[in-house]
C-alpha cells in the first residue's frame, strides 16, 4: 500500500470525522514527563465505534477524575486511525491487534507500537444457507475476511473445526496456498470484514471478526463454532492502544491502558457483549 494513497485516505476520513467531535484540543504531550493528573491533559484517541469506542466511553469519567480528558475520535475503516496517529491527529488509537499493527508499519514503513492490549473479540463461524457444519455441502461457498493477518485466522478457526487442513508450520500467516486438504471443496469468498455479516445469505458460512458480528447483530452464543479463549489466538490478537514510539511513555496513555485493563472496565465488557467481547489483563487497578 503506497503512503501516498493511505495518506489520501485518511485527509478525507478524518477530516469529516474530527468535524464530529465536540471540541478541537491538543493532544497529549510527547515527552513521557507529561504528569497524567494535570489538569487540562487531553489525549485523543481513534476507535471504531463497537466496541472499542463504546468501552472507551466507559473509561471517560475514570479519567477525567485523574485530571485527564478523553476524546474519542470514531472511525470505521482500519487505515484512519493509524494515519491519524502517524501524522499526529491522534495521540493514539484502539482497533486492531498486533499482528495487524506488524503487517501496517510493514506495508508503510511505519514504526507504530503497543503499549498495552485490552480485550479479544473471538472469531465465530455463522450461519448463512448451511445452519450445521456437520451438513455442509460439497462445494460449498464460505465468506472470510479479506485482509492478510484476519483470513490466517479465518483459516485457522476452519481447520479447528476440521473443514480444511493446513500445513503444520503456517500459524498465524496461513493463506491458501497452505491448505493441504479441502474436502469438501469449498470455495473461498473474500471480503471485506465490515462486509461479511450483509453476505450471510449468500453464502454457506462465513468466518466473522468479533466487533463486525456484534454490529451485524449476531450473538457469539449461536455461532456454530468459536475460538478458545484461552488459545493462541487469545494471546496473538488481543486488540491494542497503539501509539508512536516518542509517546510510547506518555503518562496519561498509560493511565488510559490502566483504566481500560481494571476490574471496573473488565466487568462492563463482560456484562455487555455476551462473550464476542472478552477482556484480558483482568485484576490491574486503574
Amino acid at each position: 500500500m503506497k503512503k501516498n494513497f493511505v495518506r489520501r485516505i485518511f485527509s478525507l476520513t478524518l477530516a469529516a470525522a474530527v468535524a464530529l467531535t465536540t471540541a478541537a484540543c491538543g493532544g497529549a504531550g510527547a515527552s513521557g514527563s507529561t504528569p497524567a493528573k494535570e489538569a487540562g491533559t487531553v489525549i485523543k484517541v481513534g476507535a471504531n465505534i463497537t466496541p472499542h469506542a463504546e468501552i472507551l466511553e466507559q473509561a471517560k469519567p475514570i479519567l477525567a477524575e485523574k485530571g485527564i480528558t478523553l476524546e474519542i475520535v470514531k472511525l470505521e475503516d482500519s487505515i484512519t486511525p493509524n494515519t491519524g496517529v502517524i501524522e499526529g491527529s491522534l495521540d493514539a488509537n484502539y482497533f486492531q491487534h498486533v499482528p495487524y499493527l506488524e503487517q501496517f508499519n510493514k506495508e508503510n514503513g511505519s514504526d507504530l507500537v503497543s503499549i498495552g492490549a485490552i480485550h479479544y473479540e473471538p472469531f465465530g463461524i455463522y450461519a448463512g444457507k448451511t445452519a450445521d457444519l456437520a451438513a455442509l455441502p460439497e462445494g460449498a461457498l464460505v465468506a472470510v475476511p479479506n485482509n492478510v493477518t484476519n483470513e490466517a485466522r479465518a483459516l485457522l478457526l476452519l481447520a479447528q473445526e476440521g473443514i480444511i487442513s493446513l500445513k503444520e508450520d503456517a500459524g498465524i500467516n496461513a493463506t491458501v496456498e497452505d491448505i493441504t486438504a479441502n474436502p469438501k471443496n469449498i470455495t473461498f469468498k473474500e471480503l471485506a470484514p465490515e462486509q461479511l455479516v450483509a453476505a450471510l445469505p449468500d453464502v454457506d458460512i462465513a468466518v466473522i471478526n468479533g466487533n463486525y458480528a456484534i454490529e451485524g447483530g449476531l450473538h457469539v452464543s449461536g455461532a456454530l463454532a468459536v475460538e478458545a479463549n484461552d488459545g493462541l489466538a487469545a494471546s496473538t490478537y488481543g486488540n491494542i492502544i497503539a501509539t508512536s514510539p516518542d509517546k510510547a511513555n506518555d503518562a496519561a496513555l498509560k493511565t488510559l491502558v490502566e483504566v481500560l485493563q481494571s476490574d471496573e472496565i473488565s466487568k462492563y465488557i463482560e456484562e455487555t457483549y455476551d462473550g464476542a467481547v472478552v477482556p484480558l489483563n483482568q485484576g490491574k487497578k486503574s
